[in-house]
């Protein structure tokens, strides 16, 4: 049966990808959802973004874009660097990209454009990169690009999990617009797991493998997942974002 996958955050760990989907047995029936941040961290950002390209041509893909992409793409576009930028994650990027041609800087520039900010499904379930602020839902966010730097709606969820039923007059609003949400860009190695959170609604996937952790791919419907080898193994002679 087709199935709806969700993919955590890559950060350039194209090994670790193809590894995941692989454990999935991912075949072009099923759906993949990619919550964004492909770049930033080790070695092989352009080709992660080569594969996805790729990818999309045979499977149904939804394509969204993290903070991380929005930081490639402001230097890929405007030549926009910064200093903390390159010291989470983008010094590899950038040496990547040393060995890309113009052509194909330019075509990852237009892939990133195409990329969404959000996805709705019929199930009326979320996923976005970070979250949203608005109590509106994420299509009413002032700046767009709340959606890949929001960790207040993870931050809420936490807070309030097991201390609020649906039915409390507290509970938070904007955790009523979804049945459920999914989301990366918070790694799960922060609360002391590799593995993905649940609270409240809002599942977190991105299960640390820019640092230390796996790569994560889930069946939202079953919550079953699987991951890869811790991502750090995958390339022994890099940091990646340690």
């Amino acid at each position: 049966m087709a199935r709806t996958l969700v993919i955590g955050d890559i950060h350039g760990g194209l090994k670790g990808l193809q590894e995941v989907l692989k454990n999935a047995k991912v075949t072009p029936k099923d759906k993949l959802i990619f919550l964004g941040d492909y770049v930033d961290g080790w070695s092989e950002s352009p080709q992660t973004l080569d594969f996805l390209i790729k990818l999309k041509e045979s499977h149904d893909c939804v394509i969204l874009r993290g903070n991380h992409d929005e930081l490639l793409l402001n230097w890929l576009k405007y030549n926009q660097s910064n200093q903390k930028w390159l010291q989470h994650g983008g010094q590899s990027t950038l040496k990547a990209y040393q060995m890309v041609t113009d052509d194909l800087k330019k075509k990852h520039e237009e892939f990133i454009l195409s990329m969404d900010t959000y996805h709705i499904d019929s199930k009326n379930r979320l996923f976005v990169h970070g979250g949203f602020a608005s109590h509106h839902g994420p299509e009413h966010e002032f700046y767009d690009n709340t959606v890949y730097w929001d960790r207040t709606l993870w931050e809420m969820a936490l807070a309030t999990d097991k201390q609020l039923a649906k039915d409390d007059m507290f509970y938070p609003v904007r955790l009523k617009l979804f049945s459920e949400i999914f989301i990366g860009h918070t790694p799960t190695h922060r609360f002391g797991q590799h593995t993905p959170m649940q609270a409240q609604n809002v599942i977190n996937v991105d299960t640390a493998a820019a640092f230390r952790g796996p790569l994560t791919l889930m069946d939202v419907d079953t919550k079953e997942f699987w991951q890869s080898t811790p991502v750090h193994e995958l390339y022994p002679n890099e940091n990646g974002r340690n």
